[in-house]
């Protein structure tokens, strides 16, 4: 699947909710899905600047495509890296890059989360194509 087919999945999946109590409680079930990030590499280096909470995202290139595990100390947030983790994993470093994030807007997440976490979410987003960059570097 491309990048747009999953973000399209996503955006299917948040439209089937009601409220916004269902659609927390869908991220806080995704959260649970995350592939962890092995205890080696929750280190600083791999800390979110930015984030109220405590994220850690650690990516490795297999097979041209980027890989990414990460996990947070709340609940919310791991729902949110998880998210973009579905989004982004198992892609090419040059894909994520041109990713369009568009579809965070069209499931309503930034407005629905509180200034520090919306500043977290786009921190994420940051690093996970900053990431990318660097990896597409090392592949030029």
């Amino acid at each position: 699947m491309t990048i747009k087919e999953i973000q399209q999945d996503i955006v299917d999946e948040f439209s089937m909710f009601d409220d916004w109590m269902q659609r927390y409680e869908y991220m806080i079930e995704l959260g649970k899905s995350l592939p962890l990030i092995d205890d080696a590499y929750k280190t600083d280096d791999n800390l979110i600047k930015g984030c109220q909470s405590k994220v850690w995202v650690h990516a490795e290139l297999s097979d041209e495509k980027l890989l990414f595990t990460a996990d947070s100390d709340a609940i919310i947030t791991k729902g949110i890296i998880a998210i973009l983790i579905r989004a982004f994993s198992g892609h090419k470093p040059q894909e994520i890059i041109n990713a369009d994030t568009a579809f965070i807007d069209e499931i309503g997440l930034k407005e629905h989360l509180s200034p520090t976490r919306a500043n977290g979410l786009v921190n994420m987003i940051k690093q996970l194509k900053m990431y990318a960059i660097a990896y597409q570097t090392q592949l030029n």
